[in-house]
């Protein structure tokens, strides 16, 4: 009976260590509050342009400084398909907020009609590209007198698919997070090395379809992947926090205090 007891006490400090954790992480702003989040960050953000090699275009990236003394890891941020935003951004300023340096690369810099049509820019990105300008922004981050020399990287819609990809071409990754991205083809998660955790809308079956294909996999090549489905949630809802009834705006809740705490575990251990 004592050792029940014990058991039970355990779970339940466990548990309220959770809620504490949960409660200490606020939530990055959806579209519409981040401009607002922007202008009153305490944190120092600044844009950079990263030189590409063997070529004259310089990579935009909106990079944030936590507030702390020590070195930190760092996170790549990979935008929607909308290109770089404020929301974009302001995800990079919450990341920075929790202790690391966020490094938030603008993918289609300098290509042709990116301000007017983004989509179709990314688009065009071949993924030879794409890897190119990521390693650009990673050996930059990395290369700061700031930096722990740990990296992780994280995605939103079209970059929660090409953070998944960018895990299996870039073995310096320490940890990766997908956020209602589409899963690599075998292959390709046959090279993947960073520990892998996702969020997903319950609602958003053009991405989910890809999840079973790919945790089948995983297991089986004895790689981590962690799958989180969130009920009633829709595709995008950490930026639109509104939708869904509610659902999107608990979804985020659940996913944001996860992430992070995912990010810690891998990026900041010795």
């Amino acid at each position: 009976m004592m050792k029940l007891s014990a058991i039970a006490g355990g779970c339940c400090v466990l548990l309220l260590s959770l809620v504490a954790v949960a409660e200490e992480t606020v939530l990055p702003p959806d579209a519409e509050g981040a401009p607002a989040v922007l202008k009153d960050s305490p944190r120092h953000g600044e844009f950079v342009f990263i030189p590409l090699a063997d070529t004259d275009t310089k990579l935009k990236a909106f990079v944030v400084y936590p507030e702390r003394a020590e070195k930190a890891p760092v996170v790549l941020v990979i935008h929607e398909i909308y290109g770089m935003t404020d929301w974009s951004n302001s995800v990079a300023d919450a990341f920075a907020r929790e202790g690391f340096i966020a490094v938030a690369p603008d993918l289609i810099s300098g290509m042709e009609g990116a301000e007017d049509n983004p989509r179709e820019a990314i688009g065009k990105l071949t993924p030879e590209e794409t890897v190119k300008r990521l390693n650009a922004a990673l050996e930059y981050g990395l290369a700061l007198p700031a930096s722990s020399g740990k990296v992780g990287c994280v995605g939103y819609c079209y970059g929660g698919r090409t953070t998944f990809f960018y895990a299996s071409e870039q073995p310096k990754l320490d940890a990766a997070v997908v956020f209602y991205g589409s899963s690599p083809d075998k292959d390709a998660l046959a090279k993947i090395n960073a520990p892998i955790q996702g969020h997903y809308g319950g609602k958003d079956n053009r991405v989910n379809s890809t999840i079973p294909d790919a945790e089948a996999t995983m297991k089986k090549l004895q790689k981590p992947f962690e799958v989180n489905i969130y009920e009633g949630a829709g595709h995008g809802f950490l930026r639109q926090q509104d939708g869904q009834e509610g659902a999107n705006l608990k979804a985020g809740q659940q996913a944001w205090p996860k992430t992070i705490a995912f990010f810690k575990t891998k990026l900041e251990a010795e």
